[in-house]
């Protein structure tokens, strides 16, 4: 951009001015000042401020080193969510040069009380695309440390998660994006609300819409309160429907209209001026009434329809990031009412005893199970997967905050929870502690594992190793803790069914020594992090605070409680299919050729109702590959590039988990690499040196597990689980995210130390 390009253009000015110095929004709003519409007073900060501001902080190199990991596209959300979260801490953290805080003060100096501060990035808004809810805004603005500081986050909203994957969606380049900020006095009204030139779901295009609630338009914008609705024809202005929202000044009496027939006549001939003066159907805010009207912001109505691919794809990505309401009601309803429903109907079918059903009576309990299955299914992906979202919700707040060096010290804020799989890590010690004092029984659970405990021989050996000194009540602790917490499905089978893959890792835990990783070490606890979080709030919002942290607990727990959960539920599925495969086979309606999977349940129900039907033969399952032939033979890759999930450089051979059975190979100080660390087996990070995964993201399992450990770990490498194979010598080195086949070399020992060091 021209180097003499202003850095604020008034708004009486941004009409005439190029959009592509001030944005769309901010001409749009320009123009409207210019023909006579009430707008607040204000000005535009120019994509030559926020140039400015980007090449004088060093953002540009930081925004390419974290979009330059992977390509784009093939960048997962939570890898991009990570990366936006640290763009967005590196602007909050970068001052903004005196050239552009001397221009934006002398600019507010014109403008009296608070302002609110919104986006005009290029190309935010037009008739085939709309950013609306993508970009930040920020209302009641005062100071002008304050308002730089909603500045700096508009910039940022430039390179948020949403807005990066619709920028993807749409085709177009982030690299190119700017952003522009329109700053504006505040103006505080009793009625607020949008108004559509035509119908936007593209239903009537000769009706307009117009929406209303009582107070500022955030309101409505923010999805916190259902406004009241008009559908008013365009060619007689005559109200066609009225439907009432939640915006009534006095709920004990009959709803009554918040605009009058005056007030919707003056809204509905501002959008047809508007219409006229821009020539395109528009999709207005608005504030105030009669001869207050104020038009905040006007932008054309998204020619794709509503149920159109990227209209969809913009809604998902709005979903991303549920609004605090949002979060709060989900809260309530899962903690209180969904997690103990789920837990309670788990208990009631492991209670079921199937064995006395007759086929029919077993056909309807494979049903009832795979019903609920499904159900719950459903329930995780429409209600526990966005109050997931809490835990994000809770890290910019913590960040926005506080501006920490680290963007995820706030992780520190999550210790300690009551994890299901952490109750179950403490029974596994409980049982290592056990083999550790009983040298004896561990020589002998050892000899009987190298003979091999699986198959017919399981009793026998099982049977032999509870004979053995203190072996009874050892392996009655051993049962109940298989009860309690193995009983979950991992690769389609019934961890439970399989002792011996959980006394292969206890045999390994017990024989652990220390390990030989340089992970660092946490040094603030939890407590003098929520003290951190309290003295940035200030008193007043001290509550607030407290809340936003027990809404980030509460969505830590349930990423991984529900994970376990419904494994627990699809693992009774498993168990009454299992019987009715069994029986089938007895009864020579089934050949025997692979043990069933939960996908068997309804072949498996439907022969149990069909007495008379030929035999039948189980699907064929998709299996996973033992190896995937990435790299030629004798090829090996030199170096794998991820994210850094948590600190530290170790080395050891690899162990690629791709099926059950590995999870019983897995060898005390080898290297886990899998597609993700499950819930269902993150008991097996206690053994490893590092962990290396193919899902990227610092909130996933994988990357939290690793950090309370205190061992190494990079994620989102590409085809790690094609391109590294079992027995491979690594180094991973956590701090930079790279994992480097063969022993370090001196010069990756000294970078990492320098790194660890700064």
């Amino acid at each position: 951009m021209d180097s003499l390009a202003p850095l604020v253009v008034g708004l009486s000015e941004a009409g005439g001015t190029d959009p592509d110095l001030v944005g769309g929004k901010a001409a749009v709003v320009g123009r409207l000042s210019e023909a006579g519409f009430r707008v607040p007073p204000g000005f535009a900060l120019t994509f030559a401020a926020y140039e400015i501001f980007i090449r004088e902080a060093g953002l540009e190199g930081s925004i390419r080193v974290e979009l330059g990991r992977k390509k784009l596209e093939a960048m997962r959300w939570e890898e991009l969510w990570d990366a936006a979260l640290r763009i967005r801490s590196q602007f909050l953290s970068a001052s903004i040069p005196d050239v552009v805080r001397d221009a934006l003060t002398t600019a507010l100096d014109r403008i009296e009380g608070p302002v609110a501060v919104r986006s005009s990035a290029a190309g935010e808004d037009s008739g085939g695309r709309s950013f609306a809810g993508l970009h930040e805004s920020v209302t009641d603005v005062t100071g002008v440390a304050e308002v730089e500081r909603a500045v700096r986050l508009v910039w940022a909203s430039l390179w948020s998660d949403a807005a990066l994957l619709y920028r993807r969606e749409l085709g177009l380049d982030p690299a190119s994006s700017r952003m522009a900020v329109l700053v504006q006095e505040m103006v505080h009204a009793d009625r607020s609300g949008v108004a559509f030139g035509a119908d936007p779901r593209g239903i009537a295009r000769d009706r307009a819409i117009v929406e209303a609630v009582a107070g500022p338009c955030r309101l409505l914008v923010d999805g916190a309160v259902d406004p009241d609705r008009w559908e008013i024809d365009r060619g007689s202005g005559a109200v066609v429907r009225w439907q009432p929202g939640e915006g009534n000044p006095d709920p004990s009496s009959a709803p009554e209209p918040l605009l009058g027939s005056a007030e919707l006549t003056q809204i509905v001939e501002s959008v047809d001026r508007i219409e006229s003066l821009m020539d395109f159907a528009p999709d207005v805010e608005w504030t105030g009434r009669a001869s207050d009207l104020t038009v905040l912001q006007a932008r054309p109505i998204t020619t794709a329809a509503p149920d159109s691919e990227v209209e969809t794809e913009r809604q998902r990505y709005l979903n991303l990031r549920p609004r605090d309401a949002s979060l709060r009601a989900l809260r309530v309803r899962v903690v209180d009412e969904l997690i103990p429903r789920l837990e309670a109907e788990c208990e009631t079918l492991e209670e079921e005893e199937l064995e006395d059903l007759d086929d029919e009576r077993l056909a309807k309990s494979i049903e009832r199970r795979s019903s609920s299955l499904a159900k719950w299914k459903k329930v995780y992906w429409d209600e526990f997967i966005p109050f997931a979202h809490g835990v994000r919700r809770l890290a910019t707040y913590y960040n926005d905050a506080v501006g920490p060096d680290d963007s995820y010290e706030f992780v520190g804020l999550l210790e300690r929870q009551p994890l299901v799989a952490t109750r179950r890590n403490e029974a596994l010690r409980g049982l290592v502690a056990t083999l550790r004092a009983n040298e004896s029984l561990l020589l002998a659970t050892e000899a009987a594992l190298e003979e091999g405990t699986a198959g017919s021989d399981a009793a026998r050996h099982m049977d032999e190793l509870r004979a053995q000194p203190g072996g009874d009540a050892f392996f009655r602790s051993f049962d109940d803790v298989r009860t309690r917490f193995f009983d979950i499905t991992y690769d389609g089978a019934r961890l439970r069914d399989a002792p011996e893959l959980l006394l292969r890792n206890l045999v390994e835990l017990s024989r652990r020594r220390g390990d030989s990783s340089t992970a660092k070490v946490r040094e603030v606890s939890s407590e003098e992090l929520t003290e951190r979080l309290f003295a940035a709030v200030g008193e007043a919002r001290r509550e607030e605070a407290a809340e936003m942290i027990a809404l980030g607990r509460a969505s830590w727990r349930l990423r991984d409680d529900d994970n376990i959960l419904i494994a627990r539920l699809e693992s009774q599925l498993l168990r009454a299919t299992a019987l009715g495969a069994t029986r089938l086979i007895h009864q020579r309606r089934m050949a025997r050729h692979r043990e069933p999977c939960p996908e068997d349940a309804g072949v498996v129900l439907g022969a149990l109702r069909d007495p008379e039907a030929a035999p039948i033969s189980l699907p064929e399952r998709k299996q996973q590959q033992d190896a995937v032939e990435a790299r030629r033979p004798g090829e090996s890759p030199r170096q794998l590039i991820g994210q850094p999930a948590s600190p530290g450089v170790a080395s050891g051979p690899l162990r690629v988990i791709r099926c059950k059975e590995d999870l019983g190979r897995f060898r005390q100080g080898e290297v886990l690499v899998c597609d993700a660390i499950e819930p269902t087996m993150t008991h097996l990070a206690m053994l490893a040196a590092a962990v290396v995964e193919r899902r990227g993201g610092m909130l996933i399992h994988g990357a939290i597990i690793a950090r309370e450990l205190g061992i190494p770990s990079v994620n989102g490498v590409q085809n790690a689980t094609e391109l590294l194979r079992d027995g491979d010598f690594v180094t991973v080195d956590g701090y930079l995210g790279l994992v480097i086949l063969g022993a370090p070399d001196l010069d990756l020992e000294l970078r990492s130390s320098n790194h660890a060091a700064s």
